[in-house]
């Protein structure tokens, strides 16, 4: 595989879950917060900058310090570790929002990324399967295992299936167009 194909498929992995996040962060800000959750929400509507992010972070450990079963702050708190590259942080904290609600796809998915990101391949890939069973319309989830597949795995067949099942179910997304975008650089015959 080349250095243009890897380089495409981690910015399609990227772009992908920055599409999710800020589709994530409309449905958030469109739904009722409960209390003490306002300034997690609000916080989120940007990226911050590196100070920014690391007084939230703080500001969220504390929360979740007082406040263990608060869903949406170790929901955000995973969110702000993934943005500042903290994959271990990362997936400890989607870890306890998955205790508190484990059949959470976009958390998953979110976790699947930082376990990738880490090397744990495997480990993606199981919580990739698992949000794609839990929402067969979550096509975040399946381009991903497609991505570890292709990048990581280096199982092209593995990934002309998964990026042609994703295909199956849509034809008109950006992640409908990545996919056929990835389909293109897997090699041909294998």
């Amino acid at each position: 595989m080349s250095k243009e194909t890897t380089i495409v498929g981690v910015a399609a992995l990227i772009i992908g879950f920055l599409i999710g996040v800020m589709v994530g962060g409309k449905f958030m800000a469109g739904s009722k917060a409960p209390a003490g959750q306002a300034a997690i929400q609000q916080g989120s509507a940007g990226m911050p900058n590196p100070g920014q992010s690391a007084a939230r972070i703080a500001e969220l450990e504390q929360l979740v310090a007082k406040d263990p079963k608060n869903l949406q702050a170790w929901i955000t708190l995973g969110n702000d570790y993934f943005d500042s590259n903290q994959a271990q942080k990362s997936v400890q904290a989607y870890g306890k929002a998955l205790e508190l609600d484990p059949n959470n796809a976009n958390v998953l998915t979110d976790q699947g990324v930082m376990f990738r990101a880490l090397g744990f391949y495997d480990r993606a890939l199981a919580n990739f399967d698992k949000a794609n069973k839990l929402d067969p319309k979550h096509l975040q989830s399946l381009f991903n295992t497609g991505i570890v597949y292709a990048v990581d795995l280096k199982q092209p067949a593995k990934a002309k299936a998964v990026f042609e099942a994703l295909l199956q179910k849509d034809q008109t997304s950006d992640l409908a167009r990545q996919a056929r975008e990835m389909l293109q650089q897997l090699p041909a015959g294998k």
